[in-house]
């Protein structure tokens, strides 16, 4: 028997305006209430999340100037290597409500609840509101998705956007008008902002959704998704004429290009580079990375997002979501152009395809927690599949996709458990037991009574592992430029450790909200300990990532802040307001430390990599021949491999020429102030 969820056109689609379910908003205000008080739980152990957005959060709500140019230090010396977008809403909090780890990451928190909300909204339209609930819950529970809503990444801003592209592309397939497609470009745009090409992956799915089922003629949809071009254009492009219509010497440098450009690096080291390797000023030896393969960021290929660095992240549902593709389509076959269920199936599968295919092959920098791109599209197709299976059981056919799909989950939750051994041994064998039953069950034709539960079941198998590796980032501490959700699963490659926590293991925070741990990455580099929500930092030595003990504090390095001690900080505030710069350090994460310590601007050299040529030599000597600059910090780290002939190496060893160290708690301080006889 087939069983009609939400009211239908004469076409066969979902009416927009569907009559609400009596359980409808009760379940919806469960979800997101539930959603909003997990990601608030145990927020403040994350302390600064990532020390270099940290302190560019701290710059701008202390400087209009670095507010609009997303600079790293309130002096505008450098910007981070990413548009402002997503800084602007953490920067507003802050200046709310103080600097402290809470009014930075709350926003972030609120962003997750609105990507929740949303997805459930365009979901809703075409499939109804028990699709819509399932895609909000699927999304909510992802484990990368839960680590990202609670971290001051850009990826947080990104997803709000790109789902709300879908929502206004879902009302312009409805009724075709100009404005819901203005606006999906315009959410593009400003999407742009927030992490730069990475949103354009949504939009060969957009355009294709529209071009096939909207209403209009043929001539009129290609007219209108030109509009929505330019809206996109439009979006984006007052910023970046901004900046680059601005003069140079009166506005921050560029971070993460070599010739102060936000064009260069929207096609350099943001943009084509991360496609073929070729990323100059990046972290590899040399500037570049290898063009594919198995290289720093692990092997390319079909399987990228199963492997043990993604996998945890964002697998556990792919399979699933690629069938649900494949039946919803099988299903609308015979309906007309504009089914509004086919295009959503068009726009989400899509997504699915376009940007995991993308994310698959780049050869250049690829990070695991980039795979919350992902979640929106895995989530929606799961919550189309179960309503659309379910709805169509009685045909045999459907039976065996659904239990196909109940078998591929199974398997792909087995195999990610078990590269975490250690962690909940009972779970995989508890679900590849419900799996085998369930599956076996599906195939057969039900009763009410008894398809309820294996849909219980089957929900059970999907959800549990995600959920368990969810509950586990949320006890967890996070800290670093390469988070990662859930256990240690081991094979984890490039320039990040086993989840980039504290310890390796899921250090907790002390009572304070402060950490006793320290962490490495994958290459060794030390990351720091995590501030607890007042923004100290404790010290000593603790285990690291890699099993090995790791001193805390000093100056950073390439993927962690520095930790200050309080002599040090004491010592950079005495007469810091009489400075520009109270300090310069090599590389973002190396001043970032201070800056946040000190609440003053420091002058990170270099940039992110500290392979920037910011500031040059002579701009440096100036800078400290005028008193603008009080110390030097030595032992900041660039990039691995650094290059001798750089900027910063240029300036560090002019520095350690020409003026008298002093050591203060293990770091190495330089007085600009006081050269050698």
């Amino acid at each position: 028997m087939t069983t009609t969820l939400t009211p239908t056109s004469p076409t066969g689609t979902v009416d927009a305006r569907p009559n609400r379910q009596r359980w409808e908003r009760p379940a919806l205000a469960a979800l997101l209430l539930g959603t909003l008080i997990a990601y608030l739980i145990n927020l403040s152990a994350n302390g600064w999340a990532n020390d270099f957005y940290a302190a560019a959060v701290q710059a701008g709500s202390r400087s209009w100037e670095a507010f609009f140019f997303g600079s790293s230090d309130a002096a505008n010396s450098i910007t981070v290597d990413k548009p402002p977008a997503s800084l602007w809403v953490m920067e507003l909090s802050v200046r709310l409500f103080g600097l402290n780890s809470w009014s930075m990451l709350v926003p972030q928190v609120l962003l997750g609840v609105a990507s929740v909300a949303l997805l459930w909204a365009t979901v809703r339209r075409s499939f109804g509101p028990a699709a819509g609930l399932i895609a909000g819950t699927v999304l909510a529970v992802t484990p990368v998705a839960v680590l990202m809503f609670r971290f001051n990444n850009p990826d947080a801003l990104l997803v709000l956007l790109m789902i709300a592209a879908a929502w206004a592309m879902t009302r312009t397939v409805a009724d075709g008008r100009w404005r819901w497609l203005l606006l999906t470009g315009a959410f593009i745009g400003f999407g742009f902002l927030a992490k730069q090409l990475q949103v354009l992956l949504v939009v060969p799915p957009l355009a294709l959704m529209y071009l096939i089922a909207g209403p209009p003629k043929l001539g009129k949809r290609i007219a209108q998704l030109c509009a929505a071009g330019a809206a996109m254009v439009a979006g984006a492009g007052w910023w970046i004429s901004a900046v680059e219509l601005w003069p140079s010497d009166s506005r921050p440098w560029i971070g993460g290009s070599q010739h102060n450009s936000i064009i260069e690096l929207t096609l350099g080291y943001n943009g084509l580079g991360r496609l073929n390797g070729n990323e100059t000023g990046s972290v590899g030896p040399g500037g570049e990375l290898p063009a594919g393969g198995n290289g720093m960021w692990g092997s390319t290929g079909i399987t990228r997002m199963f492997e043990p660095a993604q996998g945890g992240q964002i697998a556990w549902l792919i399979p699933a979501a690629l069938l649900a593709l494949v039946v919803g389509l099988a299903m609308r076959g015979r309906a007309p152009r504009t089914d509004r269920r086919r295009a959503a199936l068009i726009l989400w599968g899509g997504w699915l395809l376009v940007t995991g295919l993308v994310f698959s092959f780049m050869a250049g920098i690829f990070h695991q927690y980039y795979t919350v791109a992902l979640a929106p599209a895995v989530a929606a197709l799961v919550g189309i599949g179960a309503v659309q299976i379910w709805g169509s059981r009685d045909r045999w056919w459907v039976r065996c996709a659904g239990a196909a799909a109940i078998a591929l989950t199974t398997a792909t939750a087995w195999m990610l458990l078990s590269r975490s051994a250690s962690f909940q041994p009972w779970l995989r064998w508890a679900i590849l037991v419900v799996g085998v039953i369930a599956t076996v069950a599906f195939v057969f034709p039900l009763a009410r009574k008894q398809s309820v539960i294996v849909a219980l079941a089957a929900a059970f198998i999907g959800l549990a592992g995600p959920i368990a590796y969810s509950v586990d980032t949320l006890a967890s501490a996070h800290s670093g430029a390469i988070p990662s959700a859930g256990p240690s699963s081991g094979g984890m490659r490039g320039m990040g450790g086993p989840g980039m926590r504290p310890g390796g293991d899921g250090g907790r925070p002390g009572a304070d909200g402060s950490t006793t741990t320290g962490a490495t990455n994958g290459a060794g580099i030390p990351d720091g300990g995590v501030p607890g929500q007042d923004g100290a930092a404790a010290g000593g030595s603790a285990q690291g990532a890699n099993g090995g003990e790791q001193r805390m504090g000093g100056a950073g390095g390439l993927l962690g802040g520095s930790r200050p001690s309080d002599r040090i900080v004491t010592l950079l505030e005495s007469n810091g307001s009489d400075y520009t710069w109270v300090a310069a350090a090599v590389g973002s994460n190396s001043a970032a430390g201070y800056q946040l310590a000190t609440e003053l601007p420091v002058m990170p050299i270099g940039g992110f990599n500290g392979s920037d040529p910011s500031p040059t030599l002579e701009q440096f000597q100036q800078y400290v021949a005028d008193g603008k600059i009080h110390y030097f910090v030595a032992g900041g780290h660039g990039g691995p491999g650094g290059n001798s002939e750089s900027t910063s190496s240029a300036i560090t060893a002019w520095v350690t020429a020409n003026y008298t160290s002093t050591t203060v708690d293990g770091v190495t301080l330089y007085d600009l102030t006081q050269p050698k006889a």
